[in-house]
């Protein structure tokens, strides 16, 4: 899994788990329905850091919150 994949599937589940939509993650992260769609399809091979940094804000959480999940702890992350 790459980093971007994980981090689409991080947002995925905490927009499930607190039954937020992609559209009110959109309005409050300040982000573009079209960024939004390929950050959570993991289009890019890469993270951009501010739009991780704004989409962790608007879920209000802290970047050490959001990262502190065990997707992230898999040895075997590929990191592009």
């Amino acid at each position: 899994m790459t980093l971007a994949e994980a981090v689409s599937k991080r947002i995925r589940n905490i927009l499930k788990e607190r039954k937020i939509t992609q559209y009110r993650l959109e309005q409050n992260a300040g982000i573009s329905h079209s960024t939004m769609n390929s950050f959570l399809n993991a289009r890019y091979k890469s993270c951009n850091l501010t739009t991780v940094v704004l989409i962790i804000r608007a879920l209000g959480m802290t970047v050490s919150e959001f990262f502190d999940d065990q997707i992230f702890e898999n040895e075997d992350l590929i990191v592009e």
